[in-house]
């Protein structure tokens, strides 16, 4: 079939007719006013010949005359991808000559450069795309213009926006001429007063109203009235940019979400087997502390949203007390985000409610059970630090221990039994190990604030942070350090090392063709580790270790001996210790309170170092749940019921189980690989987000930096200079010494880039997050929380980085 009418073309027909003519034949099914056209398919551009008299009589039939032709490809105008404006539109054709050469430009268009970077930049197959051609009359317009059905920018749900503008909407959808803005908050608008009237406005709000009810998500909508006033819709096509909306509560009212995963260095959205077993974690951590949660969801309050983990703040927000104290425990994770909570605080959709956000028997119940053994743990940590620290160290032996599973699975177990060890594996030691690991770090980090506060009115701004550079008894540090051990005694394998790329590197080491460099020790102490670690669908290092050889690379291009990161990190503690010597002497004045201050600054050199030791501790059970769904994930897809092992990470834990059980979840899991896929590639990610999708950042005004001056939060102290790499993955990457790491998020699979890197900047975080407290032990300076870094800031860049001010300045 080579031409058909979009009168006959429905939703079902994107493979014969493509995105947009799918999308008007779905407008004209719903009654809508859709201007009269047919559809060049996808099998004439098969064929590679315009068939001419089909075409032509098409045309005729339609009546001649100026017509609108218009590409339709088949990855066009569809949930994940909108191509808006990719391949080619030709308006106010005429004649069967003229008509015949827009067809073969819209054809060209689909090989466009700028067509094909789009594909690949959403994960399109180019042999999966082929091209659908629209003809349409041409509308002779009043007035056009866009609709969108919920505001792209905030992502409210509850506004509709338009743009308009006199005559042809090209304009408008170009961006080649001012507009006239409105903002529809119900049919009540707000805006520029221009070319529209309020029976236009009422008129569009009443059909975006029932476009978004039809597709069944917010609509990206062309229009135009003519000059009799009628309202014609030219296009409609899901708005692709929106953050999704928070599942729907079952308490009244708007609520208030908190994006919890960047914390941990994960922007990129959890595998749900990874979100599952978080859930199963904060469950068994609800159930230490006396409350009764769902043993796998967790609490109610935890949410998944487009893959990210979110904590419901609503009830503290809507508290009296814990309100006034939100906007500066945020402050932490960026200057916007507390903005942003200080605006919601003056909302009346979030006024104080009477009553707690908390049950006092609970907290009652909590402090009785753990005050006194966590302040006796403090106590001893600091009055003996050392036996503190051995006694934190062999929690994490004994959490190796723990995780390995019972006897007989080597080779006995069932998937159902290996899915069910998988769902417990961690609750040993969340529940007993972890809590009685955290003691001495408690006692670390209240001697930094007990030591900051007994220098209150003698430090500068930074000071307290250089103590706490180059800080001992860090596992991540130790961590890359090793690694550092191993590049630099390489020895006779250098050349291959830095001349072969990490990905065949990798697969040799694999196979057991690499001569030996050491990394079989690495791994066996390092290699549950990996960036994104948190998520337990992710592979660790000893499945890939591609970014290992990366990092291995970089430290081989390392050629000036006092740049070698042992001897930074050395010079970083003498630094801090130098510091706290100075810090204590400028306080003689008051030689109790010095004292006092020496004491807890010593102490927080001691202890603060194990604040990675909890997390690195619980990598063990977490890798060996990986291994056991894997292990089930094979015995699965052998039976049929998944394609291949790793299908099993894109379940949820019950969802496995099921499987396991002989639930064929094959469909289910092309569905969730498709929706990850998409959310990886999402760049921005709400830390506030509310019920109707409101991004609070997006509404909090930016204070403008000065010109050439991005800012975000201070996180490490220093200053450096040098050229940006921007990275969006560690995987493969490399960071030539002295230039300036710039990145979306970093967590501990990332730091060994920072052996090489003059200074880091991140677009999220928080200063006790790994990243920036990895940076502060290896002297390097960081800024946090910078916006669109990775868009502002280019590969190659001048930059000037403050660690202490927390700007970032381009440029010489």
């Amino acid at each position: 079939m080579n031409v058909i009418e979009l009168a006959r073309v429905n939703a079902s027909m994107v493979e014969l007719v493509g995105g947009k003519a799918a999308g008007l034949g779905e407008l004209i099914g719903a009654g809508e006013a859709v201007p009269a056209g047919f559809c060049l398919t996808t099998e004439a551009h098969a064929a590679g010949v315009i068939p001419e008299s089909e075409l032509v009589k098409a045309y005729t039939r339609l009546g001649g005359g100026p017509v609108a032709v218009r590409s339709s490809a088949t990855a066009e105008d569809l949930p994940d991808a909108s191509f808006a404006g990719q391949q080619d539109t030709f308006l106010g054709v005429s004649g069967a000559a003229d008509l015949l050469s827009a067809v073969r430009a819209c054809w060209a268009s689909l090989r466009s450069e700028r067509a094909i970077a789009y594909r690949k930049a959403n994960g399109i197959d180019e042999d999966s795309v082929s091209m659908a051609v629209v003809v349409q009359r041409m509308v002779d317009p009043e007035v056009a213009g866009v609709l969108f059905t919920a505001n792209p920018i905030t992502g409210t749900r509850t506004q509709m926006v338009v743009d308009a503008a006199p005559g042809l909407g090209t304009a408008v959808v170009d961006g080649s001429t001012d507009t006239d803005h409105y903002l529809l908050d119900g049919r009540e608008p707000t805006g520029a007063h221009g070319c529209l009237g309020p029976r236009h406005l009422t008129a569009l709000y009443d059909a975006g109203q029932r476009l978004q009810e039809h597709f069944g998500a917010p609509q990206d909508v062309e229009w135009a009235f003519d000059r009799e006033g009628a309202l014609w819709l030219l296009q409609s096509r899901p708005i692709t940019t929106l953050f999704p909306l928070p599942p729907e509560s079952d308490r009244p009212g708007p609520r208030v979400y908190f994006e919890f995963g960047h914390m941990e260095g994960m922007l990129r959205p959890f595998t749900p087997i990874g979100m599952s077993a978080f859930k199963v974690v904060i469950a068994d951590l609800a159930a230490v502390c006396g409350v009764r949660v769902d043993p796998i969801d967790g609490p109610r309050s935890v949410v998944a949203v487009g893959g990210r983990l979110y904590i419901d703040l609503t009830d503290l927000v809507r508290h009296r007390a814990s309100r006034e104290r939100l906007p500066e425990v945020l402050r932490i994770y960026g200057p916007r985000a507390a903005v942003a909570m200080e605006r919601l605080s003056a909302d009346p959709r979030f006024a104080p409610l009477p009553g707690r956000p908390y049950r006092l028997s609970t907290v009652v119940r909590m402090t009785l059970r753990f005050a006194p053994l966590i302040t006796a743990g403090v106590v001893r940590a600091l009055v003996r630090p050392a036996p503190a620290r051995e006694r934190a160290f062999r929690v994490a032996e004994e959490a190796r221990r723990l995780a390995a599973p019972p006897p007989g699975f080597a080779n006995g177990a069932t998937a159902a039994e290996r899915v069910r060890l998988a769902t417990g594996l961690q609750r040993s030691f969340v529940t007993g190990s972890m809590m009685r690991s955290m003691s001495a770090l408690y006692a670390g980090m209240l001697s930094v604030r007990l030591g900051a506060w007994l220098l209150k009115g003698v430090t500068a701004e930074g000071e307290i942070e250089t103590v706490q550079r180059g800080m001992p008894y860090n596992v991540t540090t130790e961590m890359d350090l090793t690694l550092w051990r191993l590049a630099a005694n390489i020895g006779e394998h250098r050349d291959l090392l830095l001349d072969t790329p990490a990905t065949e590197l990798a697969r040799r080491y694999r196979e057991g063709e690499l001569p030996g460099i050491g990394l079989e020790a690495f791994l066996a102490e390092y290699g549950m580790r990996g960036a994104a670690e948190a998520d337990l669908g992710v592979p660790r290092w000893a499945e890939d270790p591609t970014p290992l050889f990366s990092a291995i690379a970089n430290y081989l291009r390392l050629t000036d001996p006092g740049q070698a990161p042992d001897r930074r990190f050395a010079r970083a503690a003498r630094e801090a210790e130098q510091k706290i010597d100075e810090l204590v002497r400028r306080a003689r004045r008051r030689p109790v309170r010095a004292r006092l201050a020496r004491f807890f600054l010593l102490r927080a050199r001691a202890l603060s170092g194990l604040r990675e030791l909890g997390k690195f501790a619980w990598l063990y059970p977490l890798a060996e749940t990986r291994r056991q769904l894997l292990l089930a994930g094979a015995e699965l897809a052998g039976r049929g019921l998944l394609d291949r092992a790793d299908d099993i990470m894109f379940l949820d834990l019950r969802e496995a189980a099921a499987a396991a059980e002989g639930t064929d979840q094959r469909e289910l899991v092309a569905s969730r690989r498709a929706v990850h896929e998409r959310e990886s590639r999402r760049r921005s990610v709400p830390v506030l987000l509310l019920s109707d999708g409101t991004d609070l950042e997006a509404l909090a005004p930016d204070t403008p930096p000065a010109e050439g001056t991005l800012v975000g939060l201070a996180a490490a102290p220093g200053t450096a200079s040098g050229p940006a790499r921007v990275i969006l993955d560690p995987a493969g990457a490399r960071v030539e010494p002295g230039e300036i790491l710039v990145a979306p998020t970093t967590d501990p699979g990332w730091t060994p880039l920072f052996l090489t890197a003059a200074g880091l900047v991140t677009e999220t975080g928080s200063p006790m997050a790994h990243g920036p407290t990895v940076a502060r032990e290896y002297g390097i300076p960081a800024v946090i929380c910078v916006r669109d870094a990775t868009r502002e800031i280019r590969t190659g860049d001048r930059v000037t980085i403050d660690g202490a001010a927390g700007t970032v300045t381009l440029g010489p």
